[in-house]
């Protein structure tokens, strides 16, 4: 087993951190303050992004992407994990979920999002429905050859900057051996679409200026061609796509948990207390060698969920695994590199507090660590018959 990177891949690397170093670092400040991400900064980052040549390089080459693989596109998300996320949205990587799209839907929906004409974003959490997405309660009936939507999203990351949204909806029930179950029908809905909205979200605490918006559904009326994939079988590419999102997550949570230790290290050299560097405190010296362990256990997790994916398999407890512990990871890294630093680590002259904020969300979108608990435990104990 080659747990080296290929020259093509340290390129990867090493083109990728440099655009986020030139590119993301130097509006982060600007963005942490204002809580905002002017729509020309996002558009000139995306433009920057498709001269490099890694807009949609999660897609394949036969659509226009990069064709990157799985272990490829994880290590683009680790370094771009090391930038704000208000900022990184614009280096353009659509949802996989649209790989699905047929016919015109290419065209219109898939295409564009590969080209960087349209950005997309993805609906899926409700107010009443979060870890437990079969009990949504934004439905869809049909009408004619028409669907009518009705209900509300919330948590929908990016959804304003969005051309059109990806939202999975309830479109019937189903008796099945543990009760009665919801059917998912997955639409694709354009903004403007009369009784459709996007709505400003909440104030979070973690990567401010990354915007979460509500999305309202008032008698929404879709022509069937806008469903995604084929209707009452929204679960199935759902699926699909959300172990390529939990990996991200994963990855992105080691680059940035990276970017804090590489900022800490040359402090404990530096700075001296009691007439010697800090670093040479034991004290201090095993939680580096406890931070550095941990990042390296994560980072290799996580490339071995993506490896999994590449060999053709089904790796969802491996996923799990890497976005379990990678997020936990990162909240352990970022509160010790706040403690390393005294009080000035808490002060906004440096970026550890933003790391420490930004670093809670992970352990809860995109499945929290209960769900990726779950997820390894039912893995574990099926084949046993539990």
């Amino acid at each position: 087993m080659d747990f080296g990177l290929s020259q093509e891949q340290d390129m990867i690397v090493e083109t990728v951190r440099q655009f986020v170093e030139t590119e993301i670092y130097p509006h982060e400040e600007m963005v942490e303050a204002s809580g905002q991400v002017p729509r020309e900064l996002g558009d000139e980052i995306a433009r920057k992004c498709r001269e490099l040549g890694f807009f949609a390089c999660n897609f394949p080459e036969e659509v226009g992407g990069a064709g990157l693989s799985h272990v490829d596109f994880t290590l683009v998300e680790r370094e771009l994990g090391r930038g704000s996320n208000a900022l990184t949205v614009f280096f353009g990587r659509p949802s996989g979920i649209l790989m699905a799209c047929e016919g015109e839907q290419r065209e219109k929906y898939l295409l564009p999002a590969v080209t960087g004409e349209k950005f997309d974003a993805l609906a899926l959490t409700e107010p009443g429905a979060g870890s437990d997405v079969r009990g949504m309660q934004c439905t869809a009936k049909p009408d004619g050859d028409d669907w009518i939507v009705n209900g509300t999203k919330h948590f929908i990351s990016h959804a304003d900057i969005a051309d059109f949204v990806i939202v999975f909806v309830a479109t019937g029930e189903e008796e099945t051996p543990r009760g009665i179950k919801k059917k998912i029908t997955c639409f694709l809905v354009d903004r403007g679409t009369p009784g459709f909205e996007i709505a400003p979200g909440y104030n979070s605490v973690s990567h401010r200026g990354y915007q979460n918006c509500i999305l309202r559904f008032d008698n929404c009326r879709l022509p069937k061609s806008q469903i995604l994939g084929e209707v009452h079988r929204g679960f199935d590419i759902a699926n699909d796509w959300l172990g390529g999102t939990r990996i991200s997550v994963a990855a992105c949570s080691v680059g940035r948990a990276r970017r804090a230790f590489e900022m800490t290290l040359p402090y404990l050299v530096e700075r001296k207390q009691f007439g010697q560097q800090i670093g040479k405190f034991q004290g201090v010296s095993f939680q580096l060698a406890d931070m550095i362990t941990e990042i390296d256990a994560a980072d290799f997790l996580t490339l071995n969920a993506a490896w999994q994916l590449d060999q053709g398999r089904d790796g969802n407890r491996e996923i799990a695994s890497a976005k379990l512990y990678a997020t936990e990871m990162l909240a352990r890294v970022t509160d010790t590199c706040i403690q390393l630093h005294g009080g000035m680590g808490l002060m906004d002259d440096l970026p550890f507090a933003r790391f420490w904020r930004d670093a809670r969300v992970e352990r809860i979108w995109d499945g929290t660590s209960e769900i990726q608990r779950h997820i390894i435990s039912r893995d574990l104990l099926r084949p046993l018959g539990g």
